[in-house]
């Protein structure tokens, strides 16, 4: 019995941190470090390790934060319909771990961002805006969802989240390794920001009666839902766009054959929306799913193409 309870606790704390959306925050960080290697030669092990760790632990804060302020609309949104992509983890209901304990560990993996931010910058000199660039990712996230400033229910919070998983993580992967970022990195991150964007926009789907019953005004309250399906539409398309304006930026031509079969999916989770399928909750969850293949897709092909 105590074996099993160890192993219910410790796949409760596994769960808590979710651990597979942290892959749309460290692919884009590894994009932008993979490409400072391949423009510039230079590759240091030991920053790419730390910064590698260092997203991990703002993610955390992220997550952890998010589950104790989120903590009552996850609950009704669980028993509406119990999605992996909807009403956090599911954990602190379940009583594996008290509510109170996420946000002290959000709060602690917070400082150990800081204090490898610190290491960066002035032991290993990664450059004077090491600190800034982990700050704008770091309070975003952390503030996401934490009282008061609680970004979420503000209508700016999707917005941030676009910034802090597109450009952020590849630009500071580029500028750890080199200490500057090249101009390139400004184009691939539009289609990365976009699709992550609608990431969280259709994750928001499976919330929205949850949300509005507790009277959480996120993006897609605040837009409603046939607003928001219009919106989601519109970023897929952009993001299609923007990802062709960067080849001609500059991005390998080879991009364009890695990214089809992402274009394709992207447009099939467009045609599934425009039929209304989103309204049966088990589809809705599928396409949640796509939607994520999407986005690490995106930044996939940006990596593929200059091997």
């Amino acid at each position: 019995m105590e074996k099993r309870g160890f192993k219910e606790t410790l796949k409760g704390w596994i769960s808590l941190s979710r651990p597979p959306f942290h892959t749309v925050g460290l692919l884009p960080f590894i994009l932008g470090s993979f490409l400072a290697w391949k423009m510039t030669g230079f590759f240091s092990a030991t920053v790419f390790a730390l910064g590698v760790f260092a997203v991990i632990l703002i993610l955390l804060a992220t997550y952890h934060a998010g589950e104790y302020f989120d903590h009552e609309e996850d609950k009704i949104s669980k028993n509406l319909f119990n999605s992996m992509f909807a009403g956090g983890s599911g954990i602190i209901p379940l009583g594996i771990v008290s509510r109170e304990v996420p946000l002290w560990t959000g709060i602690i993996a917070f400082m150990l961002a800081a204090v490898i931010g610190i290491i960066l910058q002035f032991i290993l000199k990664t450059g004077p805006y090491t600190l800034l660039l982990g700050c704008l990712g770091a309070f975003p996230g952390f503030f996401y969802s934490t009282k008061p400033i609680r970004l979420v229910e503000r209508g700016v919070g999707e917005y941030f989240i676009g910034f802090c998983y597109g450009w952020l993580p590849v630009a500071s992967g580029f500028y750890l390794q080199v200490g500057y970022i090249d101009p390139i990195i400004h184009s691939m991150a539009l289609p990365i920001g976009l699709s992550i964007f609608n990431v969280i926009l259709l994750n928001e789907f499976p919330d929205y009666i949850a949300d509005v019953s507790v009277g959480k005004k996120n993006l897609l309250v605040r837009l409603g839902k046939k607003k928001g399906e219009v919106l989601y539409i519109s970023m897929s398309v952009l993001a299609w766009i923007t990802m062709f304006f960067s080849i001609i930026a500059g991005v390998p031509v080879k991009a364009i054959y890695l990214y089809l079969p992402i274009l394709i999916l992207s447009a099939a989770v467009i045609y599934m929306m425009l039929k209304k399928m989103h309204e049966n909750p088990k589809i809705l969850e599928i396409m949640c799913g796509l939607n994520i293949a999407v986005n690490l897709g995106t930044t996939a092909t940006y990596i593929f193409a200059y091997m």
